[in-house]
């Protein structure tokens, strides 16, 4: 099975170490993992702040660059649900035929990590090792879009020495949503506020996720706060021995 890592531009820029354990983690499970050089942003941002005609050159790169994979996984149910829901209906607004085509075959590729392990790899145990007091957020993207379920629970359970415990109100938005912390600040500093309390009920010393953007969030409302909990990214959990 030829798989490729589809690193993501937040992790490519300000997380590496999630791509890394993600590599690792697959390697570990026997996979050979391509990271290809030439892909880029699949155009998310761009699409979700209304510039929908300049996301499609980046779905014609996407789709591209990852052609020749059987399977392609991203750290991130955010990118991976812009790329299912959002790349065939941009091609098919640019009248390019072709393009819709070769981007619905990329899209039924693509897997969010914990997809890709429970689906296709059909395990729950990687033989992770990681002796700490866990919470997990199941973000916006990864809980409704994506639908992944109990999935990263069920992984997470299955860790050696790891102690996980409930988030109170987890399915609420943490209130990242990428442009919406900017253009309604107010509003999403008292979401994070109500999701940093939550964290803090549950003494972990760790809350993870499946996207880097909302840990990038949480943590920061964390650490003003002066909390000692860290986030740590679903996969650097995974890759852990």
């Amino acid at each position: 099975m030829r798989v490729a890592l589809f690193i993501t531009c937040l992790v490519d820029a300000m997380y590496p170490r999630v791509g890394q354990a993600t590599v690792q983690l697959l390697e570990r499970l026997g996979y050979d993992v391509d990271v290809p050089l030439r892909q880029t942003c699949c155009g998310q941002m761009h699409t979700n702040t209304g510039y929908a005609d300049q996301a499609v050159p980046l779905v014609r790169q996407h789709a591209d660059v990852f052609a020749g994979y059987d399977a392609i996984v991203a750290p991130s149910a955010s990118c991976v649900g812009s790329v299912r829901h959002q790349h065939a209906a941009l091609a098919a607004r640019s009248g390019d035929d072709g393009l819709r085509r070769a981007a619905a075959a990329v899209a039924e590729r693509t897997y969010e990590l914990s997809e890709f392990l429970v689906n296709v790899h059909g395990s729950v145990d990687v033989g992770a090792y990681y002796p700490h007091r866990v919470t997990y957020h199941p973000t916006c993207h990864s809980l409704r879009l994506l639908r992944v379920g109990d999935r990263p629970l069920r992984l997470l359970h299955a860790v050696r020495g790891l102690d996980l415990v409930d988030l109170p109100d987890a399915d609420v938005c943490c209130g990242f949503g990428g442009t919406f912390a900017l253009k309604n600040a107010d509003v999403s500093a008292a979401m994070l506020a109500d999701k940093t309390a939550s964290v803090l009920s549950t003494g972990a010393a760790v809350c993870t996720a499946g996207d880097s953007s909302c840990l990038m969030h949480i943590g920061g409302g964390l650490s003003r706060d002066g909390a000692s909990v860290r986030t740590v990214h679903l996969a650097e959990i995974l890759a852990s021995t």
